[in-house]
């Protein structure tokens, strides 16, 4: 017959369980069952990502004791996005080691031994490296060796939300590999919960630390491949049996509770705390869809009377590449509506920068009834040189513009005098519109073309995307996608620094924040009075000459056709039939 403590050292869910009941807790669920067999019986490297509440950092915490009970020589690493985190869990185990009779024989005998919230010893060998060290990731972590490595929430939304701090982060995951000790029982695990599309630990993935994905409810079939294949093998059996779609994973929480958390938090950060599913945070996080732009070609010149989007899947631009996230797609017109006429107005919009990395760049936008029409962008890295101003007062040549809107933050106004040199030599008549911006960047972007993109108001050149992709051909393809404007607008949120480069967007953003009065026009009235007008025009030509006006309805003559022949416009009348 197995004594007690043979059985604890042999299954860690035992092991697990009798802790549990030492710190008078109830016994472990179902979840924290399986957590617990992953982490003894998972691969070398390995990652857990489960709904917050189902004490993870718990279960692994008493994982790094029943290590310790198995082998008090092993040399085990906490690392935690914090340094205060990582110090809580190493009080906690020693507490534990402290108040656990069973664990009695883990107390360090020597006077000398480490004790401490940074590091401690268990009863072991003299080394060098203590038996559990914790740390924060930003930390220092070179110089040290361990056996077992924890990284638990080591991605939070502070050093998450922008790209360059998502590459910080994955350096230092790099880095810690190294720490590793080359022994073949040596392993690496990961706890947390994604925080975007973008998470490391979908990198992680990549580099074969293989996940355990145990949601708070079963998903809906709709939302499985959200998962990729990585749900936990007991969650994957369940569905495989049955229809337990939206149910309970575990009485953790009930299905009571989990609406109350749901209704408290918010639907984005239930799917994202508790369901582990990016996609409607990443939704409600990255604004600016390519799937809301109207792709087509744009006319130089002219417009018709309203452009209708549509979504549907024969509508999607197949032969455009595309740089948006994930099943964001570029969408043409379903219809052109009215007659054409030339454009209210055009404006090119400019984002003037300094030599180096930056671009000036240009939106050439014009307007009409209230939908706005992108015919090209251009981008210089010369700074505000003669070239580049001449080069851009040709596009405004080349497109009637009648206004040049300048921010005047970069050089204090010093561009917006050197354009009107350069107009004056041109002789072209160009008002120049110089503006300030006094909201945070990121902001001021996304609160100008998120309501117009929502609307389905803004008409974008299939030119522009073919450049756009086309762009900076020498650069090295990860800066390549820095630099292109729809790459720039799908990866924008609000947060600081959310994209290397703006350039292009903020000169778009800045043109389209030109129109917002405009766009209060709706296309729909215009055409509404226009029909309007129509009607009443046809009631007087009714009341004045009946027999004449019969014609022109036989003809389908519209309003000016009608008063030319009646001679209105070029005061000759013509024969009655007519």
């Amino acid at each position: 017959m197995t004594d007690p403590l043979t059985a604890l050292q042999e299954d860690f869910k035992l092991f697990l369980q009798a802790l549990w009941t030492q710190l008078e807790l109830p016994s472990p669920t179902r979840a924290q069952y399986a957590i617990a067999d992953y982490l003894q019986n998972g691969p070398k490297r390995l990652q857990i990502q489960a709904f917050r509440g189902v004490g993870k950092s718990w279960i692994t915490g008493a994982f790094v004791l029943w290590t310790l009970f198995n082998d008090p020589e092993r040399k085990i690493m906490i690392i935690s996005a914090s340094k205060e985190r990582a110090d809580n869990m190493s009080i906690f185990l020693q507490k534990l080691i402290i108040e656990t009779p069973w664990l009695a024989h883990l107390r360090p005998k020597a006077d000398d031994s480490r004790w401490s919230r940074i590091s401690f010893d268990v009863n072991c060998s003299p080394h060098q490296a203590p038996s559990v060290k914790s740390v924060g990731i930003t930390g220092q972590l070179t110089g040290s060796r361990a056996d077992l490595m924890i990284l638990d929430d080591i991605e939070v939304p502070g050093n998450s939300m922008t790209e360059l701090m998502r590459e910080k982060l994955l350096q230092l995951c790099t880095e810690a590999e190294s720490i590793l000790t080359p022994k073949s029982d040596s392993r690496i695990m990961y706890l947390g919960t994604p925080q975007t599309t973008f998470t490391v630990y979908r990198k992680l993935a990549e580099r074969n630390y293989r996940p355990f994905v145990w949601p708070s409810r079963y998903p809906r079939k709709a939302k499985l491949s959200q998962y990729e294949g990585l749900l936990a093998p007991q969650i994957q059996a369940d569905l495989d049996t049955g229809s337990l779609e939206w149910e309970p994973t575990d009485d953790r929480f009930d299905n009571d509770d989990l609406i109350e958390r749901e209704a408290s938090m918010g639907r984005s950060n239930f799917m994202l705390q508790f369901q582990l599913d990016t996609s409607l945070s990443d939704a409600e996080k990255f604004p600016l869809k390519m799937a809301d732009l109207i792709v087509t070609a744009v006319n130089p010149t002219e417009a018709p009377e309203s452009i209708v989007w549509c979504s549907d899947p024969s509508n999607v631009i197949k032969d455009l590449p595309t740089v948006g996230l994930p099943g964001d797609y570029f969408y043409s017109p379903m219809q052109l509506q009215g007659s054409w006429s030339p454009y209210s107005e055009t404006i090119c919009s400019v984002d003037p920068s300094g030599r180096g990395t930056d671009e000036t760049t240009a939106s050439y936008i014009s307007q009409k009834n209230g939908f706005l029409y992108l015919h090209e962008v251009r981008a210089y890295r010369d700074g505000y040189s003669d070239n580049t101003l001449l080069d851009i007062l040709k596009g405004c040549k080349k497109y009637n513009v009648s206004t040049l809107l300048i921010e005047s933050n970069f050089g204090d106004g010093i561009v917006a005098e050197l354009f009107k040199k350069h107009i004056q030599q041109t002789k072209q008549a160009i008002y120049i519109e110089e503006t300030r911006a006094n909201v945070r960047k990121e902001d001021r972007i996304i609160d100008s073309l998120e309501p117009v993109l929502n609307q389905h108001r803004l008409v974008v050149n299939r030119s522009v995307i073919e450049w756009d992709y086309a762009s900076n051909k020498d650069e090295a393809p990860e800066l390549r996608l820095m630099y292109m404007l729809f790459y720039q607008m799908s990866r924008m949120c609000r947060e600081k620094g959310a994209v290397k480069h703006d350039d292009r967007l903020d000169s778009l953003a800045q043109g389209v924040q030109y129109f917002t009065e405009s766009l209060s026009i709706s296309a729909e009235r215009q055409m509404a009075q226009r029909k309007l007008d129509d009607w009443n025009s046809m009631m007087e030509d009714m009341m004045d000459s009946p027999q004449s006006s019969a014609n022109h309805l036989v003809f389908a003559m519209n309003k000016d056709q009608r008063d030319k022949a009646r001679g209105l416009e070029d005061g000759k009348s013509l024969p009655t039939w007519i």
